[in-house]
């Protein structure tokens, strides 16, 4: 009986934080990406061993994913924060440059001068 070979899959990252992982592995599977995250639960062997083998892992299930997983990564790390704050269009709130709608009233950002 011939059995399917599972899915070869490729570390690409890891961080001390189980959210930040989290977020990119929805910021990839919404690229189409799919991944899975490893050592999510290990919190509570901190002190067993090593501190840096329990922080959790991202992986991609297949590794021609991982040179684009790797450079959306570096994108959704590297945008967080950056850029200027701007005012709501419907309310006038001025709103930190991380966040793409109004706290307020839930206009959306309004789009960069190239794109309009």
């Amino acid at each position: 009986m011939l059995t399917a070979n599972p899915p070869r899959v490729r570390k690409i990252y890891t961080a001390e934080s189980v959210v930040e992982v989290a977020h990119l592995r929805n910021v990839l599977e919404s690229a189409g990406i799919e991944c899975l995250v490893r050592n999510d639960r290990l919190g509570g062997v901190i002190g067993e061993i090593p501190f840096v083998e329990c922080w959790p892992e991202l992986w991609v299930r297949e590794p021609g994913d991982a040179l684009r997983a790797r450079g959306l990564i570096d994108a959704a790390l590297r945008s967080a924060g950056e850029g200027d704050p701007w005012t709501c269009p419907g309310c006038g709130e001025r709103i930190e440059p991380q966040f793409t709608q109004c706290w307020h009233c839930a206009a959306a950002a309004p789009l960069p001068e190239p794109l309009r």
